[in-house]
């Protein structure tokens, strides 16, 4: 997925009528955040104090030993931790407002707008968190294509009378339970969501209950048809995983400053807009966040040990998505 062209020209005008920001909105904007993206709802979370934080991790295990005899001598071992570094990164945009659109705007649209800024500030950190797109140079890979790197991969392939989509999910638990990890959380593309909800047994029986938000007692949220890239996920439908192995750095909670006085410039140094020369008015939002993966050993003998595996569609994502579009299609014409 191509990396967007900065962008320092936007605006809103007459033809967006954008109205002006009530002070109250920040709050709601940091409610709504948790609710448009997976990564702040499965990851563990840890508040930063700081830049950096290093959050040590467990790298190698004990071993016990049988005495020999009632005189044995008794062996020693040793354990020992590294860690990991989450480097806090910043996501943001501005929202310029002519006066004169907020002078004119005959009706508050901002209760429209707003949960669309935290859904683009939810949706950027799940694109780097899972598929590393645009990420900062500070993070780690993605959590998508390290899976594939360590080979924990599942495809699409069950029949219907094995379970189907159901099934094929289910089958991704098994490289992460193989590699000493436990599966607690789902992150899966929306175009699967009638697949499990159509998968039934040999009996005719549903399989899954998709309105309890849970598989098999698993969590699964839904994340965006942007956030897993086509281009390196190899068709990547769903991500499941031990997601207490990936962690979440919160530095700043998503913050606001309502400028009138500043000047928007361009990476070159030219200035796009005037706040004051111009009576405008512009919505600094600012959040920063780090981002870290632990693989603590574990007693697997996998050479590569990972704490999450993909589920692959050979079609991707797009093509599940119009393949379910086609149905419903068809079934309306019948």
């Amino acid at each position: 997925m191509a990396v967007p062209a900065p962008n320092y020209a936007s605006h809103v005008d007459y033809a967006d009528l954008g109205p002006l920001v009530p002070d109250e909105v920040a709050a709601d904007v940091i409610k709504t955040l948790p609710q448009s993206s997976a990564a702040v709802k499965l990851l563990r979370t840890v508040r930063m104090s700081a830049r950096t934080l290093t959050q040590p991790v467990l790298a190698s295990l004990p071993v016990a030993y049988w005495v020999n005899g009632s005189t044995g001598l008794k062996q020693t071992t040793e354990l020992s931790w590294d860690g990991v570094t989450l480097t806090a990164e910043e996501i943001a945009v501005i929202v310029p407002i002519p006066d004169v659109v907020i002078d004119d705007a005959g009706f508050p649209i901002w209760a429209e707008v707003r949960p669309l800024i935290a859904e683009a500030i939810g949706l950027k950190l799940d694109q780097a968190v899972f598929s590393g797109i645009d990420s900062p140079a500070s993070w780690p890979d993605g959590i998508i294509p390290q899976a594939i790197a360590a080979g924990n991969t599942s495809a699409v392939d069950s029949t219907p009378a094995e379970g189907g989509l159901a099934n094929d999910l289910l089958g991704a638990f098994d490289p992460v339970e193989a590699d000493g990890y436990d599966v607690t959380g789902i992150a899966a593309d929306r175009s699967i969501k009638s697949g499990l909800r159509k998968a039934r047994d040999t009996t005719g029986q549903k399989i899954i209950d998709v309105s309890t938000g849970e598989i098999e007692g698993v969590p699964i949220e839904y994340v965006g048809f942007n956030v897993f890239d086509p281009a390196t996920s190899g068709g990547t439908v769903a991500v499941v995983g031990d997601f207490n192995m990936a962690i979440l750095g919160i530095r700043q909670d998503i913050t606001y400053k309502l400028l009138d006085q500043a000047v928007i410039s361009d990476d070159a140094g030219k200035v796009i807009l005037n706040l004051a020369q111009q009576d405008a008015q512009a919505l600094r939002v600012v959040a920063r966040f780090g981002f870290a993966k632990a693989k603590p050993v574990t007693r697997s003998d996998s050479a590569t040990p990972y704490p999450f595996a993909v589920l692959q569609d050979a079609g991707g994502a797009g093509a599940m998505r119009s393949s379910s579009r086609r149905a419903s299609a068809k079934a309306s014409n019948e």
